[in-house]
């Protein structure tokens, strides 16, 4: 027991005299960023992917159900406002528009006709009255002439207002035919129709959507709608400044300015609520190319300083550390700094650091730690 006692604790003395005297000779290889002045900004994004929308969009489907009887647009075509783009069988209400012009025509010119028998009974009124004072008719047949004349004033009268209630009902049997025409609420291009002639359309009921029978998009004018997490939304105020990129254009980015926040917190799961933010464009001529739909990002600017000592935001590690470069034995020591404006690409440097100092950018080679020895692989200007 004793020997087997004696040559265990051998072994543990010369393992432990292994990693005592044991050095390696090679240092750690790693990325390194020289600290500088710059621009830096503090900023917020979306948690989501926002979309680029159309300021006027209408999923359009007639006030009232029908065969479908002519497609006055296809698919991608331009439209005027109020430009008739679809209409549905309606015979029978140009029957009844008809009929209510031919009744309109008739009622006014039967108040003509009784009009102009109400103006020959005034002028045979003053007539007679004439005679009555000139003692050549009696008082009794001026009584009748005056009685006369006021019965006609008022047939005149009830004419005209029944050739008003034609107007009105011809007015009615219009709006009624005009139910099965569908027009462009304003200009834009037609980006879907649902239907074709000879099929049956409804209209959409309330609180079911149903695919509409004509889409139409104004392009002219796009926006962004992107949700921002709940925790960022309150810094964010109308017209700061924005970033906006676009999947579609990687190459290139967008400025524009928040235009509108939305009043309400969108819960779309316990853990993730976000507040809509839409922002527009500060140039039109930078949407020219844009579709509505096209997945978008958004960078709000909170706020802006220049001229600041800065470096990348991924060599700061625990919050407030980073490594800096000992260039005299190339031994990297552990830095606390302050920091001031931050994002996710760059921090602004109040303490810690000045200009032309060298910090460790790749914080994942392992063995990393303060007071090891590295060899610089690349340095980022």
């Amino acid at each position: 027991m004793k020997r087997n006692f004696k040559i265990i604790l051998i072994i543990v003395l010369l393992i432990g005299a292994i990693f005592f005297f044991y050095k390696p000779d090679e240092s750690i290889p790693v990325s390194l960023h020289t600290v500088n002045i710059g621009t830096v900004e503090s900023t917020v994004s979306n948690t989501r992917a926002g979309t680029v929308k159309a300021c006027r969009r209408a999923k359009l489907a007639p006030p009232m159900g029908g065969q479908v009887a002519s497609l006055h647009v296809k698919e991608g075509d331009k439209v005027k406002k109020g430009q008739l783009l679809l209409e549905i069988w309606n015979d029978d209400l140009r029957a009844q528009v008809f009929l209510a012009e031919k009744e309109l025509q008739a009622s006014r010119k039967q108040a003509e006709e009784i009009c102009l028998q109400a103006d020959a009974a005034l002028r045979e009124e003053k007539r007679i009255v004439t005679l009555w004072k000139e003692k050549l008719a009696s008082e009794e047949n001026a009584d009748r002439a005056q009685t006369l004349t006021k019965t006609s004033r008022a047939a005149c009268s009830a004419a005209k207002s029944r050739a008003e209630v034609s107007v009105a009902r011809l007015d009615a049997a219009k709006a009624t035919l005009e139910r099965t025409r569908l027009r462009a609420p304003f200009a834009g291009s037609v980006a879907e129709i649902n239907g074709e002639v000879g099929e049956y359309i409804t209209p959409s009921p309330p609180g079911i959507p149903t695919p509409p029978a004509v889409d139409v998009v104004d392009t002219t004018c796009l926006y962004i709608l992107a949700p921002i997490d709940e925790v960022d939304a309150p810094a964010i105020i109308e017209g700061m400044e924005t970033r906006i990129t676009l999947d579609a254009f990687p190459d290139q980015f967008f400025l524009g300015a928040v235009r509108r926040i939305a009043p309400y917190v969108f819960e779309v799961e316990k853990q993730a609520r976000t507040v809509d933010i839409e922002a527009v464009f500060m140039d039109e001529a930078q949407y020219r190319d844009l579709l509505p739909g096209y997945s978008a990002d958004l960078e709000v600017i909170l706020d802006t300083q220049y001229d600041v000592l800065w470096i990348p935001t991924e060599a700061i590690f625990d919050d407030n550390k980073v490594y800096l470069l000992d260039e005299s034995d190339q031994i990297i020591q552990q830095r606390i700094i302050e920091k001031g404006l931050s994002n996710w690409k760059a921090t602004e440097i109040k303490k810690g650091l000045n200009t032309n100092d060298r910090i460790v950018l790749s914080l994942d080679r392992p063995g990393l730690k303060d007071g090891v020895s590295v060899t610089p692989e690349t340095s980022e200007e």
